[in-house]
């Protein structure tokens, strides 16, 4: 069966709140059907909120207000009517209570009030809240309250009598009152807000302040004692924590500072890297006619291979030790050098162990690997070797002369250059630049070590250094502009100088540099 449309009731459109006039069927704005509009749902503001069904209004139980009497002309206070006096249901129907302290009503009777027990209020104010018990002793019953002891009968009504006692009520009361039910107590003692502190017995010697170590005598510490960096006053435990502030101390070869006469080295950590990976090695020696020769090896750990500090530590210590004892046997200082690249070659290879040692078998794992950069500075010789991308090059003292780079780079960008096929400014902006070509480790495809010999015709220094400080002096140029112009006469302060352009600069990579000049001073042999 059909229906025909209603007019609407509404006022604005439920679609674009147009205002509607009586009779429209469809909205004259946005042509919404407004027979389509839900009828409004009745006002039942009565919401179940237990899972039960209200009972209707006609069914809910009637509530019987009692009527507050006429105030007379006697002295007898009008009866008070107490919320809880009044009978009621809840949203289930079933009765609410309406006895306060546990005193119910007797079936059928009215409530008590002050007004028909006077007594009771006067003699007993605290009898509703203090009298749990009172419920068993007034129970209703379908006839009354049962009589009160005395022999006074209960009124009519079921009320007890006026003048009457409740004995049970009084005795109740006089046994004390009850302890207060469990809960949060309000009635606590404030706390004070501080506390303070006893002042100290009478006699006592007062503590002794610690001594400021910025002017304090603190004495000269002992022969091989480690002095904290960070207070300068305390002495360093094995720990590695100064005895004095606590302060720990940095790794030895975060920074690492040694100059030996002709020959001055620096290396750190940088401001990213957290160790040091470089490492370096100088000494001296005398060749078999007594000329000087100057030595410096700085090698540079692969970060990709696995223990890359452990693998320059070896690579140095390894090209040093072969240089001093090839160079005073009449070795050519040339073929001295190319020796000390295979012996640190070596030393790094037996780092690798069975399971970094398998190449292709164990992609994953790469074997510990360096970079190698030295030079040998004699009275007329200056001789470099290298494999990998760390560098040497040559600083005139007159600066009207060109430095030069003496070395090139084993790398991806120099074999770009080499080939042609980019220019170094290219190259070198390229992210490969970087991947190394050649390096010392297990893993090596071939060991190719590179020596060069060159007579310098005037005096000058040579910087031995890694990467982390060329990124920032790339072209011999560049690095001549750092170099400060007495590096010739103080060798570690120059050193000091370069790191600290690298840091300057940013800091991405461990930084290490060494400074020889030439020609080598005539000095007594040592090594360090």
């Amino acid at each position: 069966m059909s229906q025909m449309p209603q007019p609407t009731a509404l006022s604005r459109c439920p679609s674009c709140e147009e205002p509607l006039e009586a009779g429209d069927r469809f909205c004259g704005a946005c042509g919404y059907d407004l027979s389509a509009v839900p009828a409004p749902p009745g006002d039942n503001p009565t919401i179940t909120m237990n899972g039960t069904s209200p009972r209707p209004p006609s069914a809910a139980a009637s509530v019987d207000w009692p009527l507050a009497p006429e105030v007379d002309s006697s002295d007898t206070p009008a009866p008070v009517h107490r919320s809880t006096d009044i009978r009621g249901t809840d949203s289930g129907g079933s009765e609410l209570p309406h006895a306060t302290g546990g005193l119910a009503h007797p079936a059928g009777g009215l409530p008590h009030t002050t007004g028909e027990l006077p007594h009771t209020t006067g003699e007993l104010p605290h009898a509703t809240g203090e009298l749990p018990h009172a419920t068993g002793g007034l129970s209703p019953s379908a006839g009354g309250l049962p009589p009160a002891p005395g022999g006074l009968p209960p009124a009519p009504g079921g009320l007890p009598h006026s003048g009457g006692e409740l004995p049970h009520v009084v005795a109740a009361h006089a046994a004390g009152p009850p302890e207060p039910p469990p809960g949060v107590r309000f009635d606590r003692p404030s706390e004070p807000d501080d506390y303070p502190l006893a002042p100290p017995a009478a006699g006592a010697p007062a503590p002794e302040a610690p001594a400021d170590p910025r002017t304090a005598d603190l004495g000269t510490p002992a022969a091989g004692t480690k002095m904290c960096v960070a207070c300068r006053a305390g002495s360093v435990d094995s720990d590695g924590y100064c005895e004095n502030c606590g302060h720990a101390q940095p790794r030895e070869r975060d920074h690492m500072e040694q100059e030996l006469g002709a020959v001055a080295a620096v290396s750190d950590r940088g401001l990213r890297h957290h160790r040091n990976e470089d490492a370096f090695a100088i000494s001296s020696t005398a060749l078999p006619d007594g000329q000087p020769a100057v030595v410096a090896i700085v090698c540079d750990g692969v970060s990709s291979a696995t223990r890359p500090d452990e693998a320059s530590l070896a690579a140095s210590r390894a090209a040093n030790e072969a240089l001093l004892e090839a160079l005073p046997l009449g070795t050519h200082p040339q073929q001295a050098m190319h020796d000390a690249i295979v012996a640190a070659a070596e030393a790094v290879n037996a780092l690798a162990d069975a399971s970094t040692a398998q190449g292709e078998h164990a992609p994953h794992v790469n074997a510990p690997a360096c970079t190698l950069v030295g030079a040998v500075v004699t009275p007329t010789l200056l001789i470099v070797g290298w494999v990998g991308d760390s560098r040497a090059y040559w600083v005139p003292v007159d600066r009207s002369s060109l430095p030069a780079r003496l070395t090139e780079d084993d790398s991806w960008a120099a074999q770009m250059v080499a080939a042609g096929l980019m220019n170094e400014a290219e190259a070198y902006a390229d992210e490969r630049a970087h991947a190394i070509t050649g390096w010392l480790g297990a893993d090596a495809y071939e060991l190719e070590p590179h020596t060069a010999s060159f007579k310098p015709d005037r005096p000058g220094v040579v910087v031995v250094c890694t990467d982390g400080l060329w990124n920032y002096a790339e072209a011999a140029e560049d690095m001549a502009e750092v170099v400060p112009l007495d590096a010739a006469e103080r060798p570690l302060h120059s050193a000091q100088v370069l790191v600290g352009h690298a840091l300057d600069g940013g800091g991405h990579d461990n930084v290490t540099v060494a400074v020889l000049p030439f020609p080598a001073p005539s000095q007594g042999a040592g090594s360090a």
